[in-house]
């Protein structure tokens, strides 16, 4: 069983009956909702549910829906989730639906409320195609679809599962409840919260800077003033009780009090929502205005800039972007350790990250305080910033933290580019060129795909912005296949180049080019544009970014043209360059091609060796396709050096992870024959049956586990 949920940070506390009626609702019905309002507990009520799932349920993968603002990657959001790589034209919700197909598997959609036509048309394609899939969405109403299951996520019962919740989170802070008048009174105050979970969470947390009692007092009068409609303008528990918002440039630069002018019918999404929501969300506001009112005017601030990330962030980013004014670097930190211990922020592996009421109370304040734009920009600038150093550095001994520094960011290159193309089309242009090697490596080809044919659409003239997101989607073109049109972008990226003498792009297009040519069967075509690159352009400054990709096409083409003992010569000098520098996705492919050279010449330990580091590298990168090719060779390996077993189980590995690019096979023609050839050997030794068992083993394992012991060495004793 495979699954990718997150990790509980903390105990789970009551529930039994909602986890019985879920458990059940999993297993008769292929569509459940879990429906509640703000803060009630919905994502963690599914997340425990999961998390203690019992074997059988299938594959399990959750995807987080609330760092979208819109719908138009709703499906490559999903695909990211369940790990798929895809490398064909599909559309995403097509590349979905071929994946799943006849497996057996659990999604979950988090959060769909602000989605919710997109995602019932998604569920309801998923669900046609798909007969062994169950789907389980969270959502503040229900999808509105057919034989759609929904469950009411109720509060939590306030005299028992309630203080048994606030009582933990009060001891976790230091401030055991022990004496009975203690219980009481927390039990009271449970009941004024209505038993919501995020505001008992809130709640408990001012327990580190305030005695029970004045907590108490100050939700109890908060919850009053809500419960007055005369008393829900400015002054109340959501309105300003001092002088409001000020701009941030001034002296207190931002709210004194804990809410945004206007007054508690402003609530956490604008005006009017007080009319049409349940009664226990004056507890959700209460507590979160309350936490917003014992905040220091800087770490109201500093909540209201965290806004503009729309996912996880880490303390180095929000310090380069939030800081300003009267945030400093020290009192910035100050503030986030502040806001973390008012449970405001939470923390998961070292990123932080707001809770969605949280995060819709803070851009009501953004707005107010009039930073909304700035605050975008200055995200955006940033995100722009760390893809130039990850270009930049892409040739050197940071390219893995790079790839994976990048994909960690994945959701702010998608807000920046959002945000760049309108206000600034030509800095969505660099974004996306920068982050497109990294991007297609990656998976993320239908995204590359979708921004920079966006980018280039809403601008013009030649720069060399132009020239690499012209050689980026030529890129991404060919790799899902479409060789044609990346030749043609090729002859555009060159003429771009030309007309800026820009030698690297010329290379760029040249090594595009190439690999059009290499992957349609045509070696010595692609050693004839690698080579008059080369020769043409002079040569580049070490490392160059161009230069290594067309000497990497021209040791592809060495060894297509026949030309073994040339390829393995150039291979070995690459590589040794790519261990000096501490590369690893150029080094990869030497290796692949010492591996595929090895085997031409009948040496299978050699191969199976450097299939291995191949392996390796495409693991510290994120490479599902470059994967895929390396259990090829190493499995081929294998079945020369007389290890059908092991050899059955890389070729099931291989073929997972073809199935994760999309593609039944792939790679450059000269691969087929030693594929064949593997396959037919390990069958022969085997048994068809023991054959296909194994591959079948090793098709449906888990991803990482079956690579891990795919390229694992064979013991001593069996070489």
């Amino acid at each position: 069983m495979q699954q990718n949920i997150p990790e509980e940070t903390t105990s789970f506390v009551g529930r039994a009956a909602e986890l019985a009626r879920l458990a059940e609702a999993l297993r008769e019905q292929r569509l459940v909702t879990l429906v509640g309002g703000s803060g009630v507990g919905k994502s963690r009520l599914a997340l425990h549910a999961l998390s203690t799932a019992q074997p059988g349920v299938g594959s399990i993968y959750w995807a987080d829906l609330w760092p979208l603002r819109s719908d138009e990657l709703l499906a490559a959001t999903v695909a990211d989730a369940l790990g798929l790589s895809d490398h064909t034209p599909r559309i995403p919700l097509d590349a979905l639906c071929g994946w799943v197909a006849d497996r057996a598997v659990l999604l979950v959609l988090d959060s769909c409320e602000h989605l919710v036509p997109s995602c019932r048309h998604l569920v309801g394609e998923l669900l046609t195609a798909c007969p062994r899939l169950t789907v389980l969405t969270t959502s503040r109403e229900p999808l509105g679809a057919i034989r759609e299951t929904v469950l009411p996520v109720p509060p939590l019962t306030p005299g028992t599962e309630a203080l048994a919740l606030f009582q933990q989170r009060a001891e976790a802070v230091g401030r055991p409840l022990r004496e009975v008048p203690e219980q009481r009174l927390a039990a009271e105050l449970c009941a004024r919260l209505d038993g919501v979970p995020l505001a008992l969470e809130l709640a408990a947390a001012q327990l580190r800077h305030h005695t029970l009692a004045e907590t108490s007092d100050r939700i109890r009068s908060g919850l009053d003033l809500l419960d007055d409609p005369g008393r829900s303008g400015p002054g109340g528990p959501s309105g300003p009780t001092d002088s409001g918002a000020t701009d941030s440039g001034a002296t207190d630069s931002g709210a004194t009090g804990s809410g945004p002018p206007g007054g508690a019918a402003a609530g956490l999404s604008g005006p009017g929502e007080e009319l049409r929501r349940p009664a226990r969300h004056s507890a959700v506001r209460t507590a979160v205005g309350w936490s917003h009112e014992l905040c220091r005017p800087t770490e109201r601030l500093l909540w209201a800039r965290l806004t503009v990330f729309p996912a996880g962030f880490d303390g180095g980013l929000a310090e380069q972007v939030c800081s300003g004014g009267p945030l400093t670097s020290g009192e910035l930190r100050s503030c986030l350790a502040g806001l973390v211990n008012k449970s405001v922020v939470t923390v998961e592996g070292g990123r932080y990250r707001l809770l969605d009421s949280i995060r819709e109370y803070g851009r009501m304040w953004l707005r107010e305080l009039g930073e909304t734009e700035q605050l975008a920009t200055r995200h955006a600038a940033a995100i722009v910033e760390l893809s130039r150093q990850a270009r930049a550095e892409w040739p050197g001994a940071r390219q893995q933290g790079w790839y994976e520094r990048i994909e960690e960011l994945y959701h702010d290159v998608r807000e920046a580019l959002r945000f760049l193309l309108a206000s600034d089309p030509a800095a969505a242009l660099e974004l996306a060129g920068n982050v497109a090697f990294f991007w297609v490596c990656c998976g993320h080809l239908y995204e590359t795909h979708h921004y920079l044919e966006l980018a280039l659409a809403c601008t013009e003239g030649s720069s060399e912005a132009r020239t690499r997101g012209l050689w980026s989607l030529g890129l991404a073109r060919v790799l899902h296949g479409d060789h044609e049109s990346g030749r043609a972008l090729a002859e555009l990226t060159r003429r771009e180049a030309g007309l800026a003498r820009n030698e690297e792009g010329l290379r760029g297009a040249a090594y595009l080019e190439a690999l059009a040519a290499l992957l349609a069967g045509r070696p010595l075509a692609a050693l004839a544009t690698a080579e008059a690159a080369l020769r043409d352009t002079g040569r580049a400054p070490e490392p160059a970014f161009g230069s290594t990709l067309c000497r990497l096409a021209r040791l592809f083409a060495l060894t297509g043209a026949g030309r073994l003992k040339e390829a393995r010569r150039e291979a070995e000098a690459l590589r040794r360059e790519c261990v000096r520098l501490g590369e690893y996705w150029t080094r990869s492919y030497t290796d692949y091609q010492l591996a595929l050279i090895a085997l031409f010449e009948d040496r299978p330990g050699p191969a199976g060796a450097h299939a291995r580091d191949m392996l390796d590298a495409k693991r510290r990168i994120g490479d599902r396709f470059g994967i895929a090719l390396g259990l090829e060779l190493l499995a081929a390996a294998q079945a020369r050096e007389g290890e059908p077993e092991r050899a059955a189980l890389a070729y099931g590995a291989a073929a997972q992870h073809w199935e994760i690019v999309g593609h039944p096979q792939r790679g450059t023609p000269e691969v087929a024959p030693l594929r064949d050839e593997g396959q037919a050997a390990a069958r022969a030794r085997l048994g068809d049956a023991e054959y296909e068992a194994l591959f079948r083993e090793a098709l449906h394992a888990d991803r990482d586990e079956v690579l891990a012991r795919a390229t694992r060495p064979a013991p001593e004793s069996r070489r």
